[in-house]
């Protein structure tokens, strides 16, 4: 009982704090977000079609109004925002000089097609010439929507993410700068992936990129995407959108590798929709940033819809990253199924908030989320929070959360096998990731989640580690 209610101050306190910072946003606009000024200096630098600058004032009409608002609670209340201030970030022109940044998925496997966001503009697009063979567009956003605007305008900010959906949504609809866009057409299949690098090179550089996939109905296409900052230093803001529209008996695999260095801010609002009897697969990896929120709606929209959805985190030093997901059954015979796995260590925080949604027509659903976590220190937090909203009476929903340290009793026994304290760790920490690495049929995804892990762990290769176990602490 006392555990319970020290946790519930906790939470009051950081309520209170949020609604201070929130005050502070309506007395001064420029620290939480960007004003007149900046919108309107921002718009002198853009070449872009009418329409587009129109839906983009329209939008930051409906952030000014949201900004003087408090941000919800039950999504925002563990997650402190006021260490963060806008006015240090800033849109930019020009992408600058081309400079290479390491990628952990680019630089692995074959793709079908590639395109390459530096400081929120395409600086590189390779494939495309290929894939329009097949009525494929894939490319970068903006020039993709003034081409095709009879096609994509019905799609962009209106089915998956609206711009009045909360702050961070209007802020990108009126600010987005570039980004990637997919448009698979009927009965089109896109054999080989295809791959979406997002970086960030200098500092002080806020991006605004937007992906947004369509998969016409009974298309197939598999799309990874990833963000990396070029060096450990830069400052960074990210505020961006992904859109998923998975059309009826269509296929989309979707992964995004969030990777930014640890000085950058990372929000965004996600959300797939998919039709009837269409299948969604998203991956989400979260490995960097300094603070990151993430809002993800998966919206199962048609009957006999479904989605598989894969998360994995591991989080060091004090990043602080959350999560706001919700599955939302609409119709009969959807099925949902959510599973994220979080690894913590040093002073490290984790928030998970999940929520089923079952409206009155989706009989016959069968929903499941689970989040697991494992802590490598004392210092690390998690806070998993299930939740169910069901309307409906003809339904399956279940959820759970489990959070845990490592057992040492099991790095113990490894170590007196002769395998040193860093290779248990990875030996545990692997297993403990193993079952989303099975449900991820992509190869080249795996391996580097697994590499990445060894990178995280202080690993560079287990071959070459010779640490003993006092050499270093978890």
């Amino acid at each position: 009982m006392c555990v319970w209610l020290i946790a519930v101050e906790e939470c009051i306190d950081v309520e209170e704090m949020n609604g201070k910072a929130m005050s502070l946003a309506a007395k001064h606009p420029g620290r939480i977000g960007f004003d007149i000024e900046v919108f309107e200096q921002f718009l002198s630098g853009r070449r872009e079609a009418d329409w587009i600058t129109a839906a983009r004032r329209d939008a930051f009409e409906k952030y000014t109004q949201l900004l003087a608002q408090e941000l919800p609670a039950e999504e925002f209340k563990r997650l402190d925002l006021r260490p963060f201030n806008a006015e240090l970030f800033r849109p930019v022109s020009d992408s600058g000089e081309l400079e290479a940044v390491s990628a952990l998925l680019g630089e692995t496997s074959d793709y079908g097609g590639r395109i390459v966001h530096q400081d929120g503009h395409a600086v590189e697009v390779s494939g495309s010439d290929q894939l329009a063979e097949k009525g494929i567009l894939f490319g970068e956003l903006q020039a993709m929507l003034e081409q095709h605007r009879e096609l994509l305008e019905p799609f962009f900010m209106r089915r998956a993410v609206s711009p009045d959906a909360d702050r961070f949504s209007a802020w990108h609809a009126a600010f987005w700068t570039g980004g990637t866009l997919l448009y698979v057409p009927r009965n089109v299949e896109v054999e080989l992936p295809l791959h979406s690098l997002i970086t960030s090179t200098r500092n002080g550089v806020a991006d605004f990129s937007h992906t947004l996939i369509i998969v016409d109905e009974g298309a197939r296409a598999t799309l990874l995407e990833e963000t990396a900052s070029a060096d450990a230093d830069s400052a960074g803001l990210h505020v961006g959108c992904v859109e998923l529209i998975v059309e009826r008996d269509a296929q989309l695999r979707y992964v995004q590798l969030q990777n930014w260095n640890q000085k950058t801010w990372h929000f965004a609002h996600q959300a797939g929709v998919v039709e009837n009897n269409g299948t969604l697969q998203w991956t989400v990896v979260g490995l960097g940033s300094r603070v990151s929120h993430i809002h993800q709606d998966i919206n199962l929209a048609g009957r006999a819809s479904s989605a598989e959805v894969n998360g994995v985190t591991f989080t060091s030093d004090r990043q602080k990253l959350s999560y706001y997901t919700q599955q939302h059954h609409q119709q009969q015979g959807t099925r949902s199924d959510l599973l994220y796995r979080e690894v913590l260590r040093d002073e490290s925080r984790v928030i998970w908030r999940g929520m089923i949604k079952v409206d009155i027509p989706a009989q016959q659903t069968d929903g499941y989320q689970r989040s697991d976590a494992l802590m490598l220190s004392e210092e690390a937090r998690c806070d998993s929070i299930p939740g169910l909203e069901i309307e409906a009476d003809d339904v399956r929903c279940t959820h759970g959360s489990t959070t845990g340290r490592v057992d040492q009793d099991q790095i113990l026994y490894c170590m007196s096998r002769g395998i040193t304290r860093n290779e248990a760790m990875h030996m545990i920490v692997e297993g403990f990731f193993q079952e989303v690495y099975d449900r991820i049929p992509i190869p080249v995804v795996r391996d580097t989640l697994s590499q990445t892990v060894q990178k995280k762990l202080g690993i560079e290769t287990l071959a070459a580690d010779v640490m003993s176990a006092d050499d270093e602490e978890f």
